[in-house]
């Protein structure tokens, strides 16, 4: 057989080499849909609200003399006052976050900066239950917070141990970001014990998945479906 006849069967067995490898890279990525049906429902959203008492505004500061059709009339009567001064339990701070029950009873965990200072709590369900919850416990330097809701047969998630975790393991974060419902994102440990430029104590784990604002308390599953962070 000719050197020419040969280079369409060569050709051919390296396209079929091709296609073996990228179905076997594609089988080798992990499968993340049912360990989001099974647990995505014990993730929930956290809102905060939080009241600010009335202050003086800036210094010298002093609310311009405007007619009362003026557009900037109600703006600067609602945050200044007749006076120039923030009028009393007129503002209110909302802080949007995640979280995830750990008991059937209404036991959630959270980050503690999610729930600091807060009047009032907010806990929605993936069936768009609404529950007023209390702190229970919160560690500023771990960033946790235990708050609880008054309710029975919540959905729960299993907790692992951050200390099996490898790096190069997938990992999956479901949470609820910009106040959305549930979305999940996944990546691979990048590192673990790391620790801020402030903390010595706590042992942090870095990781590549995507983390958007709201999913700040939300958890980290390994793919056993294991919280382990």
């Amino acid at each position: 057989m000719s050197k020419l006849s040969q280079s369409p069967a060569i050709l051919f067995g390296f396209l079929l080499l091709a296609l073996m490898s990228a179905t076997v890279s594609a089988t080798a990525l992990p499968e993340f849909t049912a360990l989001f049906e099974t647990y995505g429902p014990a993730v929930v959203n956290i809102s905060t609200k939080q009241s600010q008492s009335g202050g003086a505004g800036p210094h010298g500061f002093s609310v311009p003399d405007l007619p009362e059709d003026s557009p900037l009339y109600d703006f600067f009567r609602r945050f200044f006052g007749e006076n120039g001064e923030v009028p009393e339990d007129e503002i209110q701070s909302r802080s949007l976050g995640s979280g995830f029950i750990v008991t059937a009873d209404g036991y959630v965990m959270t980050n503690a900066h999610v729930v600091e200072s807060a009047d009032e709590i907010i806990v929605r369900t993936n069936d768009r239950q609404e529950f007023v919850a209390t702190v229970v416990g919160s560690d500023k330097r771990s960033d946790i917070a235990l708050i609880k809701v008054e309710a029975q047969g919540l959905p729960v998630v299993k907790i692992g141990s951050a200390k099996d975790l490898k790096v190069g393991e997938w990992v999956l974060a479901i949470g609820s970001p910009f106040g959305f419902e549930h979305s999940a994102t996944a990546g691979i440990v990048s590192a673990k014990g790391r620790s801020l430029p402030s903390e010595n104590y706590v042992p942090f784990i870095q990781t590549d998945v995507a983390i958007n604002p709201g999913n700040s308390g939300g958890p980290l599953f390994n793919l056993d479906g294991q919280v382990v962070g």
